[in-house]
């Protein structure tokens, strides 16, 4: 783990120079409001639980753009830290590094579950916001590299089978200029293959199955101003223990975007059962700084 972090204060350099890329390079290439999406609970850029085609910052093609967030959620039982940075490359190329931590309540008082991951992303086709005059969406492919720093004990005693693992996704996003009553509608369909337990907090692989497979996300938005954006989403999950059942994720958001450069997302989440505790809702709330 000690490369991924080396890998993580890299983009926390490459940060710094996006800023003054931003502030140098001519606005006018400058990508428009919200086309960087807010920052997805893994580091993407998406919607608060799953990633979207767009490329995390506001760089245009010829410039880099840029990422930095905070979110906290409190499920009924537990609490969960996510921060992170993420950097676009000529919107074409994401890099991302996100840092979890999952606080156990109750059910092992005083302990915790952390998890590093570390994200690419690859635009591969289409322009969702450009490219009005066609159905075709914006297309990009990505994984995240997951690994968990607090396997033992609780993982392993629930019957996960490893430490780390790999998540890879398709997401295709398309924002539709003026579709309702004059506002912008914004969908999102995301395929992702995968062994992750509670995203991976919970361990990979267990012993009702310990091999990847295909789950359907998707987000929808409508623009209610220019910048206040408020939709759902619905994360379809892998069931691999059998000592629960893993339950989808759903929410309610809303977005608002004070300024260009800076949103804040607050949400509704049903999560459903989490390790022994069934019925876990949550509030969180997400700052994200874009350059």
């Amino acid at each position: 783990m000690y490369i991924m972090k080396k890998i993580a204060w890299w983009l926390l350099g490459i940060i710094a120079s996006a800023h003054f890329t931003t502030v140098l390079a001519a606005q006018p290439g400058a990508r428009l409001i919200t086309t960087g999406g807010v920052t997805q609970i893994e580091g993407a850029a998406g919607g608060g639980l799953v990633p979207w085609a767009l490329i995390a910052g506001y760089g245009s093609r010829d410039q880099i753009g840029a990422t930095v967030f905070y979110t906290r959620a409190d499920p009924s039982d537990f609490s969960l830290d996510s921060k992170g940075v993420a950097v676009g490359i000529h919107d074409r190329v994401e890099l991302s590094f996100a840092e979890q931590r999952l606080g156990l309540g109750s059910t092992v008082p005083g302990r915790s579950i952390k998890q590093d991951v570390l994200g690419v992303k690859v635009k591969v086709a289409g322009d969702a916001v450009f490219d009005q005059d066609t159905w075709v969406p914006q297309i990009a492919v990505g994984l995240q590299y997951k690994h968990n720093q607090d396997f033992d004990p609780v993982p392993r005693a629930l019957g996960a089978r490893r430490s780390s693992g790999v998540d890879y996704y398709v997401a295709a996003s398309k924002l539709l200029l003026g579709a309702v009553v004059g506002r912008n509608v914004l969908l999102n369909g995301t395929l992702r293959a995968t062994k992750a337990n509670q995203m991976g907090l919970l361990g990979f692989g267990g012993d009702l199955r310990d091999r990847y497979t295909l789950h359907f996300e998707t987000s929808a938005g409508v623009f209610l101003t220019d910048n206040l954006l408020a939709g759902v989403e619905y994360r379809h999950k892998p069931n691999n223990l059998s000592v629960f059942e893993e339950h989808d994720f759903k929410d309610v958001f809303i977005a608002f975007l004070p300024a260009k450069y800076v949103s804040l997302t607050a949400a509704y989440a049903r999560l459903g059962t989490i390790a022994d505790k069934p019925k876990q809702n949550a509030l969180y709330l997400s700052l994200q700084l874009s350059f």
